[in-house]
Parts: C-alpha cells; structure tokens; sequence
C-alpha cells in the first residue's frame, strides 16, 4: 500500500451513514445524467452525478443539512474546493476508466477522498497498482496529485461514491 493512500473503514458513526446511504440510494435524490466518463469521443460510457458543492457555490440543498455531520468530518478544518457524487451502473464485466486527477493542481496541500456509499465489486485503483475495493462506509484519501481510476461494478445495480476536493494544511 502506498503510504500516500490512507484509508478509514467504519468512518462515520452508524447513524450518520445510514442518513446519507438511505437518501442517497433513494427513490428521490436527483441524479443528473452525465454522457462522458473518460473523453466525449467514448459513446459507451456513461454516469450519473449529483454535485453538493463547486466553484465557492452550494448546488444541492442537502450541503447545509449534512455539512457537519458527513462533509465536515471527512474535511476537517481545510476549505472545500468540490464535492461530488458519482453513480455508475452495473456491467456485464468491470471496465476500467482512464487515470486521472480530480483537479489540475502541483500543490501538496489539497487532498482528494472518495467515501464509498455502498459495498460492490467495484474498486478505486492508483497508477502504482494500489487497489481500494468499494466497501461502505470507507474513505480513502491522497494527494490531489496522483492519478487514480474508477470502475463498474457486476454484483450490485450500481457502485455510489461521493469525491471530495480540499485544502489541507499539513503537508
């Protein structure tokens, strides 16, 4: 494991991930339909996404009510660049995406992390080989610099993450 990549099972209380896995895999949360993944020239690919928070805007209604039992803790007391939930569908095989970064950005200070929101087969992987399987409840979090993929899923309808992007400062 790459000493960058830290991961925390069992991250928030009980109660407080039950709150955002039941509204989040609900029958009414919106989810916006989003035609590219990797590239536009990419027509098979697809997902769906919700963003709470970017560019300095609250976009969701849920930000405030969840701030500070859910965002808050995974961010602590650095300031939020974007947070963004990403929903892909079940496949017949896991596909891989291409490596990329988050945002565009060489500072050491911002981090990004990835909370899982519900157990599947699917993984987060590191340009080194690292693999982070999607198990509920999970954060994972790195610098903002090191390139990671996402996947599908084959055992579960869907694979539910929430990517945030901060400032930190420690170094």
């Amino acid at each position: 494991m790459n000493a960058k990549i830290k991961i925390v099972d069992d991250f928030l209380p009980k109660e407080n991930f039950k709150l955002l896995q039941d509204t989040i895999l609900g029958t009414t949360f919106q989810w916006y339909y989003n035609p590219t993944i990797d590239s536009l020239d990419d027509k098979d690919k697809f997902q769906f996404t919700h963003i709470f928070y970017k560019d300095n805007k609250i976009l969701s209604n849920l930000y405030n009510t969840w701030y500070e039992v859910i965002f808050g803790p995974i961010i602590g007391h650095g300031v939020l660049d974007r947070i963004k939930a990403n929903l892909l569908t079940k496949t017949p095989e896991i596909v891989e995406n291409i490596f990329h970064t988050d945002i565009a950005s060489e500072t050491k200070l911002l981090t990004t992390s990835i909370f899982y929101v519900n157990t599947n087969n699917g993984y987060t992987k590191f340009e080194d080989g690292t693999i982070v399987e999607s198990v509920e409840n999970r954060l994972v979090s790195f610098p903002v610099n090191m390139k990671h993929t996402g996947t599908t899923c084959t055992d579960e309808k869907i694979r539910v993450v929430i990517n945030l992007v901060y400032m930190t400062y420690e170094s």
